[in-house]
């Protein structure tokens, strides 16, 4: 399975971006998916995640309200829409997908395989 995250780019603190993460292969819709960060000098944080339905979804304290990940396994492809977006959520976003999904995707550990990362920077 492969990975492909898009969506990165530049934009004004407030404003709103969609990332997407294409995955290869026929199995997406088995696997549970997330989305993590990474911000310059800091470790990899957990963002958001769902589960392979995609009725459960689970989200960071710091992008609660304000984010939301969904998925359409008819096109293996997870989401991630970020709204009021802040200087702080300036970071490398990574996508990943896990077959066993446990502890709510929270767990960088658990995840089988990883997409490239794709840049967020928010002006203020």
């Amino acid at each position: 399975v492969q990975l492909q995250a898009s969506g990165g780019g530049l934009v004004q603190a407030g404003g709103p971006l969609r990332l997407s993460c294409a995955a290869s292969g026929r199995t997406f819709s088995t696997y549970g998916a997330g989305w993590f960060r990474q911000a310059p000098g800091k470790e990899r944080e957990f963002v958001a995640a769902i589960d392979w339905s995609g009725s459960s979804t689970y989200y960071a304290d710091s992008v609660k309200g304000r984010f939301i990940i969904s998925r359409d396994n008819a096109k293996s492809t997870v989401f991630l829409q970020m709204n009021s977006l802040k200087a702080e959520d300036t970071a490398v976003y990574y996508c990943a997908i896990d077959k066993n999904f446990f502890g709510g995707g929270r767990f960088q550990a658990g995840y089988d395989y990883w997409g490239q990362g794709t840049q967020v920077t928010v002006s203020s």
